[in-house]
């Protein structure tokens, strides 16, 4: 009996060691040595200073910026700790609830955009952390970023056509606007005029 638990301690030892210690630890090179911006969070910095992620979306609710998908985590808005979903249904009254407010939060915004509200402005992701739109929803706010800016809509529809990233390797997914990069582009827009 206490040779089968010194084996079984034994192997305990050296499977810690390999899965607990060393594997995280080449992982976590070959991560540093391949993919060092990956690795490190995709931070997006300003004058140095980390402000944000490219994997996970930024609460704005100035009509001056473009507005990401919404976020249902708690306690705030786009909380990388707590990424989860509303787990609420289509016949879910706080859904329903939660919908309209958004949808008129968008029209106080912009009274005079009468188009179709784009789904992913009103509606939370699986995650809650999208970073980034459609560009439907991108183009859905040209008109109040452009006014509020006092831009051209030629100008901010550039900036979309630029921040506009493709489908990934030409197949997966569906064209989508980073919001934090696009806010950041019209920002740096506006210093440089």
């Amino acid at each position: 009996m206490s040779r089968l638990i010194r084996n079984a301690v034994s192997m305990l030892l050296v499977m810690t060691l390999i899965t607990g210690i060393a594997y995280p630890l080449i992982a976590t090179g070959v991560a540093q040595v391949l993919f060092p911006h990956q690795a490190n969070g995709s931070l997006i910095e300003k004058s140095g200073k980390p402000i944000g992620s490219e994997l996970i979306g930024q609460y704005f609710d100035d009509p001056k910026y473009f507005w990401g998908r919404p976020s249902a985590t708690t306690p705030q808005p786009n909380n990388g700790t707590a990424s989860n979903g509303s787990n609420l249904g289509p016949s879910n009254t706080a859904l329903r609830d939660a919908v309209q407010q958004r949808i008129d939060a968008l029209h106080k915004a912009d009274p005079g955009n009468g188009a179709p509200v784009p789904e992913d402005l009103i509606t939370a992701s699986g995650s809650g952390l999208d970073p980034q739109i459609s560009p439907a929803a991108a183009q859905y706010q040209i008109a109040r970023v452009a006014r509020v800016r006092k831009l051209g809509e030629d100008q901010v529809q550039g900036l979309i056509v630029k921040y506009t990233e493709g489908r990934q390797l030409g197949l997966l997914g569906e064209p989508r606007v980073n919001v934090l990069q696009l806010n950041l582009a019209l920002d740096q827009m506006q210093t440089t005029r």
